[in-house]
């Protein structure tokens, strides 16, 4: 069946004039080539994010570890990166948005540690359900990156003996030293991402400057983001009013970076 699919989209993009198939196919190239910066850039941070989960879950005598972020569309909380036992088959899972420990601390910025979590501690137990695995310590911390809380570290379980002994406040404050470091990594991956997403609407069919905008300002809530990404599609659009255009810009741009490395003070707009 996907390769009578392949065969039906081949035809059809023979049968175009020669222009359109030219266009077509130098979009369809741009797509693979977004993907595959896209894995370029998010995969090398993933690859340090789990391995920090690794050497921190280790720190704490826990038997795994996971983050969690936002899923822009949805709003709710998608594992992102996780190791132990289940690691392959919890990261893609979602928490429906405000549910669980983990929506509590997104939601409220505090930590949180649980002994043997149940329904009345506001415990997601799907995620245990789904995957075969048996939380019964849990420790929560924030992810913050600036002003923004962007997602949450979890520590589950003991490796060692004594196994049901709970998560102390001590090993709470040492979390939270770790999620510092994981918070750039996963605000590194979030951008990557964003990134990716404006190129690939920069390349769709019939996609305005408008268009362009109006997205990006679904993304001023989370302000960590929005502005360079909104610098990045105000720069792709003067780009292609001339060569003229360009140069005044990148003179502007260079004046300003010029400004602001050679002083330690803000620029007055007022």
């Amino acid at each position: 069946m996907r390769q009578l699919k392949c065969d039906e989209n081949s035809r059809k993009i023979a049968s175009m004039p020669d222009s359109r198939s030219e266009e077509l196919l130098a979009r369809i190239q741009d797509v693979f080539r977004i993907s595959e910066s896209e894995r370029l850039l998010t995969d090398p941070v993933k690859e340090a994010m789990t391995e920090l989960l690794r050497t921190s879950a280790a720190r704490l005598r826990a038997e795994g570890a996971s983050v969690l972020v936002r899923n822009a569309d949805s709003g709710d909380l998608q594992f992102l990166a996780a190791t132990g036992e289940v690691a392959d088959r919890i990261v893609g899972l979602e928490i429906p948005a405000g549910k669980g420990i983990a929506g509590f601390v997104l939601m409220s910025g505090q930590p949180l540690a649980v002994s043997e979590p149940d329904d009345e501690s506001g415990f997601y137990a799907e995620v245990d359900k789904t995957t075969g695995f048996s939380t019964k310590l849990l420790l929560a911390v924030p992810l913050r990156f600036r002003d923004d809380v962007i997602g949450v570290l979890e520590y589950v379980n003991r490796s060692d003996e004594p196994l049901n002994e709970p998560f102390t406040p001590a090993e709470m404050d040492a979390a939270a030293v770790y999620a510092e470091a994981v918070a750039a990594l996963v605000n590194a991956h979030i951008d990557a991402d964003l990134m990716c997403d404006l190129s690939r609407r920069l390349i769709q069919d019939g996609t305005e400057a408008a268009d362009i905008r109006a997205w990006l300002l679904s993304l001023r809530e989370n302000s960590t983001h929005a502005r360079a990404l909104e610098l990045a599609a105000l720069v792709s659009e003067l780009a292609s009013k001339g060569d003229a255009e360009v140069e005044l810009c990148r003179t502007l741009l260079e004046s300003l970076i010029g400004y602001s490395t050679s002083t330690t003070g803000r620029l007055d707009l007022a």
